[in-house]
């Protein structure tokens, strides 16, 4: 784990000297996002602004995972501090070469503006497949070994992360300008913080970025309670903070909690915002003038800016400057790449039909909007890569010429005909037909970025995003529906960011494979599982729900009847859901030694894979609080760890409960130890009656009770 602190001290002491040179107007000029040069003091322009939520981002070419959100679903720590390595690694390779070209353009930095750790509290939330699911325990396990990726553990930063969008931020899109996340100080300190709080005094992340929302009244980048009281005062955050792009601006005209640009610039940098990604800081003189802030206040930021750079080792010098540009693409990350959508794909059901036996078939019919396409494996926020691999193409590679493979569009991915001088549903009488001649039919449907992403961003400009509800496009579940029909064997490879309405392939459908947007190659990963050349083994990070009746209205932020944790209906596939090929069994499960009220809990589980598939599966353990009035309805999840079994064999892995699972929230935010009595649930699944139903396994008791 990278601590800089050591190595803080001295890169402050040395941006203190630099910026000590600096006139007002150079302090002031290094607080905007693209960071001008004072030449005479040998500091170039800099562009803070880079993005890497799976991969290097918007700079050309770089290796390509899968969107985080299905990272997430690898439930695998230690993958997730690899992935932030290589997107390092090739941060560097590419900052390097730019740099002797001169190039200091925007995504082009070294400051990475991820891991987004919000909460996916809401299905309908389009940019809930930018995080690591709904889960704070989860998302604060991979966030931390993301960052400690991204920034290594050396003298010198590798890269630095940024976690964002501090604090309550999850939708909707279209209103985050003007809107007001009202929460208690229960669930803020209980969901919407926790993460936040992990990359900050566990990883050390370099950077937080502010969200777009005011959080009970106050905007998320002029905040004193998140800002000064929590962030840079209870955890003592010693890093930069950013605004997010044009949030500031949004303090005087939409959230109206100031005059005009001048004063929003003052409130935003007096509550300890840094660089502003946008263009209200210009207005800094100004404020200055008006005797809103000092010139110590911008000397104050100025100096955490340089800090960074320092710390990167961008006026020194360090290891990273030899990285070559080699290492971008390269065979071992590219692997990596493949290696996370095997692991991330989610079997969501299988009545034996899965894996398919390519000696047995003589036809496959591929069917739908996404089979072919390349925006489908690709999320948004994403690079280029030099090849993309479909999963029309994956199982053309993997069938060779053995296989006839037939091939039709189906449906456009949302409109009524794919040709605009044709009749509606234009191609759905072809895919009727290729299923007919067909022995097997795998349908490939859901988004991609056009249909669920950020405001501004995403083609459905009508719901700016967002989800109107969680039925795939009416094209798509009439295709499901026809091809089904037929009466082939039919399996459903979703791909998308976010959970949907899976109620008709649940019943009428042989198998459903939720593949996420799997990165750049991830046609050769569902290839791979839907041929048995590995056992699928995610577990979903998020809820998929049976319809939308329950849940609350989506701009309401209490967490009641949300998620896992809080929901009082059944699930249609429950957070921590997954099935494999293989069919390992926990078969006893104990606690090591004493467990008190300041120890953790070391738990002790025995697991036999009893089928004759190798394959990944997760172990998860849960927490319920017998006692306390405080706690969650259910239950939280409080260890995992991915392990590998071979068939027939048995393992025993040592697992670790932080103390902190016995705490709970109480109405003033504040965390504490309220019970004696709980009980662990160890398993592969959550302990709810709907995964006893779809694994036909059940998880390990065990009574703890404190000494």
């Amino acid at each position: 784990m990278g601590n800089y602190r050591k190595e803080r001290a001295e890169a402050r002491k040395k941006a203190k000297e630099l910026v000590s040179k600096m006139t007002l107007m150079e302090k002031a000029a290094q607080l905007r996002y693209d960071a001008a040069p004072v030449s005479r003091l040998g500091v170039p322009t800099y562009n803070y602004w880079n993005e890497a939520l799976h991969g290097v981002a918007r700079a050309g070419v770089a290796t390509m995972f899968p969107q985080a959100i299905g990272m997430a679903a690898a439930f695998d720590e230690d993958a997730m501090e690899r992935v932030g390595d290589i997107i390092a690694t090739e941060g560097r390779a590419k900052y390097n070469e730019y740099s002797k070209h001169d190039d200091r353009d925007i995504y082009k930095g070294l400051t990475f503006w991820s891991p987004n750790v919000n909460i996916f509290r809401d299905p309908r939330w389009g940019r809930g497949h930018e995080t690591y699911g709904e889960d704070p325990y989860l998302t604060s396990r991979l966030g931390v070994r993301f960052v400690e990726g991204i920034q290594g553990g050396g003298p010198v930063m590798k890269a630095a992360a940024c976690a964002k969008h501090y604090a309550v931020h999850s939708g909707p899109e279209a209103i985050r300008h003007e809107f007001d996340a009202e929460v208690s100080m229960k669930d803020m300190w209980e969901t919407y913080l926790p993460a936040f709080e992990a990359l900050v005094k566990e990883a050390d992340v370099e950077a937080v970025m502010g969200a777009y929302n005011r959080t009970n009244g106050e905007p998320c980048c002029g905040h004193k309670y998140l800002m000064e009281e929590v962030l840079r005062g209870k955890w003592e955050f010693d890093g930069h903070y950013t605004s997010d792009c044009w949030a500031i601006k949004d303090f005087h005209e939409n959230h109206q909690v100031t005059k005009n640009a001048r004063e929003s610039a003052a409130l935003a940098l007096k509550c300890g915002c840094d660089v502003n990604c946008g263009n209200t800081y210009l207005h800094l003189l100004g404020a200055v003038e008006d005797g809103l802030i000092t010139e110590e206040d911008i000397t104050v930021a100025a100096e955490r800016l340089l800090t960074s750079r320092f710390l990167m080792g961008l006026f020194d010098g360090s290891e990273y400057d030899d990285i070559p540009y080699e290492a971008v693409e390269c065979r071992e990350h590219l692997e990596e790449a493949l290696n996370m959508a095997r692991k991330g794909s989610v079997l969501l059901k299988n009545d034996g039909v899965l894996p398919l036996d390519k000696s047995k078939l003589k036809t496959i019919g591929v069917v739908g909007p996404n089979a072919d396409s390349r925006a489908a494996l690709i999320g948004n926020y994403h690079g280029t890569a030099s090849r993309y691999i479909t999963v029309l193409e994956g199982i053309q590679d993997e069938v060779g010429d053995d296989v006839r493979v037939l091939f039709s569009e189906g449906c456009h991915l949302e409109k009524d005909r794919v040709e605009n001088l044709a009749w509606s549903q234009d191609r759905i009488s072809e895919a009727v037909i290729t299923a007919e001649h067909s022995d097997v039919v795998i349908i490939c449907v859901g988004l991609d970025e056009t249909l669920e992403g950020e405001e501004g961003d995403a083609g459905n400009s009508d719901a700016s995003g967002d989800k109107k509800d969680l039925h795939l496009p009416k094209v798509q579940e009439e295709l499901i529906e026809k091809v089904t029909a037929v009466g082939k064997p039919t399996i459903v490879v979703l791909m998308a960011g976010s959970a949907i309405d899976l109620n008709y392939a649940e019943e009428h459908c042989n198998a459903v494979l939720m593949a996420w947007y799997p990165g750049a190659r991830g046609g050769r990963a569902v290839a791979d599982i839907l041929f048995g050349n590995v056992s699928p083994s995610g577990k979903l990070p998020v809820t998929f729900y049976k319809g939308l009746e329950d849940l609350p209205e989506f701009t309401d932020y209490s967490m009641k009847n949300r998620t896992y944790r809080y929901m009082e209906q059944e699930a249609l596939y429950p957070f921590g859901y997954g099935l494999t090929y293989g069919d390992a069994e926990v078969k006893e499960a104990k606690v090591s030694g004493e467990v008190t009220k300041e120890s953790d809990i070391r738990v002790e589980v025995f697991l036999k894979n009893e089928g004759d598939t190798d394959t990944d599966e997760v172990v998860q353990i849960y927490i319920k609080d017998l006692d306390s009035k405080l706690a969650v309805p259910n239950h939280n999840l409080c260890a995992f760890k991915r392990i590998s079994l071979k068939a027939g064999e048995e393992k025993t892995v040592e697992m670790t409960v932080p103390n902190r699972a016995m705490s709970v929230v109480d109405e003033e935010g504040e965390r504490h130890i309220d019970s004696k009595n709980f009980k662990l649930f160890v398993g592969f699944s959550q302990p709810d009656e709907r995964s006893r139903r779809l694994t036909g396994k059940e998880t390990v008791e065990i009574p703890v009770t404190l000494r």
